[in-house]
């Protein structure tokens, strides 16, 4: 009995492996040529050329002049070399560049990324058969890096559809195709990376990363899965990297191109908020047990936030149904509201929990400059820094409302305020919560601090108001 249930067994295992080796090499033969899904796809993507118009001045003769005197900053007539040389006559010179894109109706709509047309003069969308068509821009989106353009073609085109990327694992199958170096139709395949990449980019980073090769050329081009969907538009790579390029995933790009569709232009919910991470240095310093949630490090007057009550050092923690662990999930959420939806906000004032109903708005346009300040020398302080009063030439350089506060004119390298991220033309307007008038105000502050104090600045950096925490140690004193 025991060795016929030993035969058993056996058999047992041989029909099992048999069958596991089958379905291994039946799911290997899938794999073994991807050339029949590649053919349906490949008329669907498209190869974008485009010619912008850069005016430069031409040196007299066509040739560049240096200073026979060698040049450099120690040539008295370096400079009048330089302008005479450069008074030369105004010209127009054509820059080509290329890029991929895929068509998603069969009129003629074609997605590709904002940076391969945003500079255009003549964008032209070369077909798969050859034919050349001129394209007109129905939107484009900065934001996101996504533009939508359009063509009169003479027949109907094959069009392809997006999938919900939110499905990928990582390990998938995908494919690329594309316009690399200006070599139609190249396809290239790999798995998904990783999901939810931030490359510093803007406040709506969230890329997929494959290791599909994606060279320059593919920007604006398909990402698909093995079904023939579109899970993602081919967006950047890292110089020098080698399998290493990132996609916009479909769920994004879905809701901007529709918008560009209907409206030429995208609209975003607006919270009227400056938030940032939340570092167990600011953890600590604010009394918190976590580092989870949004820091409000600004409010924007008369803003959304401010007539609903949120206030500076109000830690965001929820949106709605969305729980905020990562200061980037809060504005991805915010700008996927459409504005006038009434939120919920949940949040952390003085550790104790609240919950805020908050009307939004439409996120308006705004361009931060950038101030230019002269450097000037001042003894550096305990802490690495050196600070000044904000005079009336200051205050009319950074075009400030009022001279409240102290300027930051220089940060010692390597010294805690470096480390914590202080910078130079930084404007401090509390310490520890307490504000900062002017420069007797922030001495008095910094002369009382203590060996191992946790300190909070609040410094107003360009058009901007951030959070800065650092530790303060009693070496630094002898310095």
């Amino acid at each position: 009995m025991k060795k016929h249930n030993n035969i058993n067994t056996y058999l047992l295992f041989i029909t099992l492996f048999s069958f596991l080796s089958v379905c291994k090499y039946s799911h290997s033969s899938e794999l073994l040529s991807l050339s029949e899904l590649v053919k349906t796809l490949q008329p669907s993507v498209v190869n974008i050329s485009t010619t912008n118009v850069v005016k430069k001045r031409q040196a007299p003769f066509n040739s560049p002049f240096e200073s026979p005197f060698g040049g450099g900053q120690d040539d008295p007539f370096e400079d009048f070399f330089k302008k005479f040389f450069e008074r030369g006559p105004q010209q127009e010179f054509r820059q080509k560049g290329l890029g991929s894109g895929f068509i998603i109706s069969k009129d003629g709509f074609i997605v590709t990324n904002n940076h391969v047309i945003e500079k255009a003069n003549d964008i032209e969308i070369i077909l798969e058969n050859g034919k050349k068509y001129q394209a007109q821009i129905i939107g484009k989106d900065p934001k996101t890096d996504l533009a939508l353009l359009k063509i009169e073609p003479e027949e109907d085109l094959p069009a392809i559809s997006f999938a919900r990327s939110d499905v990928l694992d990582i390990g998938d199958w995908v494919i690329a195709i594309g316009n690399p170096f200006g070599l139609g139709h190249t396809v290239t395949a790999g798995i998904v990376s990783a999901k939810g990449r931030s490359l510093g980019l803007g406040s709506y980073d969230d890329f997929i990363q494959t290791d599909a090769a994606i060279n320059p050329g593919n920007s604006g081009g398909p990402l698909f899965n093995l079904d023939g969907e579109v899970v993602g538009v081919n967006t950047a790579i890292f110089a020098r990297a080698q399998g290493i390029g990132f996609a916009i995933p479909a769920a994004i790009a879905v809701n901007i191109i529709d918008q560009l569709r209907s409206n030429g232009k995208v609209v975003r919910g607006w919270l009227g908020v400056l938030v940032q991470q939340i570092t167990p240095e600011i953890a600590e310093s604010i009394g918190l047990q976590e580092t989870k949630g949004a820091l409000v490090a600004d409010v924007t007057p008369d803003g959304p936030a401010e007539k609903a009550g949120i206030k500076r050092r109000d830690v965001i923690i929820g949106f709605d149904d969305t729980e905020i662990n990562e200061m980037s999930q809060l504005p991805k959420s915010v700008a996927a509201t459409p504005p006038g939806t009434k939120s919920e906000i949940i949040l952390l004032r003085e550790g104790k929990k609240k919950k805020i109903s908050v009307l939004l708005g439409q996120l308006p346009e705004k361009i931060a400059k950038k101030p230019k300040i002269e450097e000037k020398k001042d003894v550096e302080n305990d802490l690495g820094l050196a600070v000044q009063e904000i005079n009336p030439i200051i205050q009319k350089r950074l075009n400030l409302q009022d001279s409240q506060g102290v300027i930051i004119v220089n940060v010692r390298r390597a010294s805690p305020a470096w480390n914590a991220g202080l910078r130079k033309a930084d404007i401090i307007v509390e310490i520890n919560k307490k504000e900062i008038k002017d420069i007797e105000e922030y001495k008095n502050i910094i002369n009382k601090i203590k060996q191992d104090e946790s300190l909070l600045f609040l410094v107003r950096r360009n058009q901007n108001t951030i959070y800065v925490a650092l530790k303060f140690y009693a070496k630094d004193k002898e310095d």
